[in-house]
């Protein structure tokens, strides 16, 4: 890996975590909404015993950093450390009014800003202590649990315990802010270059495919495929196109086979050539 490559990667882990505290300085704290995790526990403490919400989070962080560098190796260790430290300091040195009064607005835009700001450390291979690094050690030994929906399901417990203290009214705020966050880290794990996967069974396959290549410019694979029932051979065209191409592609497939069958998937994220 470059240099230059890793700079970049540790400058975004410092954008993820100004991001996340900011969402805490701006919505949450103003407004005492503790959104899960550690930094919400950190945010109930502040708001009955006047403890800093950014120190109090990174003596809350030890342990857990403890168990997590000896799972998941030096290298994320290094990263999430860097994460931890990063984010109690900036709550706790960067002072800025309160956007908003409204618990409501503070839950929706403070759920999204803080979603993005993790979904950007975690997209960095880090994590930020607490609660996601919890959900960063489940995801690597479930690959097929979203960290997303593990950080979900155990920060709503932490709301749950904090509305008790807090107000029912908080809780309630609190979970519409961790819904959000959930929705906005999943968006920045997968990226925004979404698609649309097209599995085409045509008895004119060639020609569909011909035409994609030359008028679509996109590419396209030829799947072997056999009839359980009828037992005959088909090819299946597989092709991913942009959402702005799909009304083109029906249109096309509809002109030449109009007996053809036609799965359309969604996929989240795509690499290579022209995406």
């Amino acid at each position: 890996m470059s240099y230059r490559k890793i700079i970049n990667e540790y400058l975004l882990i410092v954008l993820g975590c100004l991001l996340t505290a900011l969402s805490f300085n701006f919505f949450f704290i103003p407004n005492q909404i503790a959104p899960g995790g550690l930094s919400g526990i950190a945010t109930v403490l502040y708001h009955i015993f006047g403890f800093p919400v950014g120190v109090t989070t990174l003596v809350l962080n030890i342990p857990l950093f403890i168990a997590g560098i000896r799972q998941l190796g030096g290298h994320f260790g290094i990263r999430t450390l860097l994460g931890t430290i990063l984010i109690s300091v900036f709550i706790d040195l960067i002072k800025v009014p309160a956007l908003t009064n409204d618990s409501l607005l503070a839950s929706i835009y403070g759920g999204f800003l803080v979603g993005v700001g993790l979904g950007i450390v975690f997209r960095m291979n880090a994590s930020t202590g607490g609660t996601d690094l919890f959900a960063k050690i489940i995801h690597k030994y479930f690959p097929s649990i979203s960290i997303a929906w593990v950080l979900f399901a155990v920060d709503f417990l932490v709301v749950l315990a904090a509305s008790l203290l807090l107000g029912p009214s908080s809780g309630l705020y609190a979970i519409v802010s961790l819904a959000l966050s959930a929705r906005a880290i999943d968006l920045v794990q997968e990226g925004l270059n979404t698609a649309k996967a097209f599995f085409i069974i045509s008895d004119h396959a060639e020609a569909i495919s011909e035409r994609i290549i030359r008028e679509m410019e996109r590419g396209a694979t030829m799947l072997e495929g056999r009839g359980a029932y009828t037992g005959v051979n088909k090819n299946v065209i597989l092709c991913v196109v942009r959402r702005t191409q799909i009304t083109q592609l029906k249109g096309m497939i509809n002109e030449i086979d109009p007996a053809a069958f036609v799965l359309v998937a969604d996929v989240r994220e795509v690499m290579g050539e022209g995406f």
